[in-house]
């Protein structure tokens, strides 16, 4: 037993699964992750024995419905002739034959088939969560380092806001004192206008 079934197993134990390869809701899981080849070569297997199953099923009513054509021919003609032994009823007699051996071939494969889809489904099932699992750890690491990136700039952006407004009451500040000390007219001289709404020189 690999480690992804030792950790998924007991979960699944005991609950009824759909087909997985039936159900449009375990197609839609992979428009979100990426499949790989061990999901693809469970899906296969069990597309083949769903198929097989299909098949058996409909050939078992195909050769029973043929069966009861024949012995209602085997019935009639035995009325008609009175002869057991006619070549015909003796045919449809072998017939009959073939079509009971078919089945019974086809109820043994039947009564083994469930068990089989059901296996494979839940080894698709455990590779599949085992798929999504990992995605979702990755994503939420992700998410993670995104949050703490985050979390960092926001610091980083509180303090270089507290920069620029001390800076911006410095610079307000002295050109306030340089305008008190020398003037209007010298400030002018050094094309130097500040306007503290725009916060910055002309």
């Amino acid at each position: 037993m690999s480690r992804s079934e030792e950790v998924y197993k007991p979960a699944i134990a005991g609950k009824k699964i759909p087909v997985l390869t039936l159900d449009h809701k375990w197609h839609r899981l992979f428009t979100q992750i990426e499949t790989n080849s061990e999901i693809k070569e469970y899906e296969n297997e069990l597309n083949e024995l769903l198929k097989r199953q299909g098949k058996i099923n409909t050939e078992t009513k195909e050769i029973k419905k043929l069966k009861s054509k024949l012995m209602e021919e085997i019935r009639s003609s035995s009325m008609e002739s009175g002869n057991e032994d006619d070549p015909k009823i003796e045919e449809n007699k072998k017939l009959v034959e073939e079509c009971n051996q078919k089945l019974e071939a086809y109820q043994d494969e039947g009564l083994d088939l469930p068990a089989q889809i059901n296996e494979i489904n839940k080894k698709l099932m455990i590779a599949t969560m085992e798929v999504c699992y990992d995605d979702i750890k990755n994503g939420t690491e992700e998410i993670n380092e995104i949050s703490q990136w985050i979390d960092e700039m926001r610091v980083e952006l509180k303090k270089k806001v507290v920069r620029k407004q001390e800076k911006q009451q410095r610079i307000q500040d002295l050109y306030s004192y340089m305008h008190d000390i020398f003037g209007a007219d010298v400030i002018e001289i050094f094309d130097m206008k500040y306007n503290p709404d725009e916060n910055k020189l002309h």
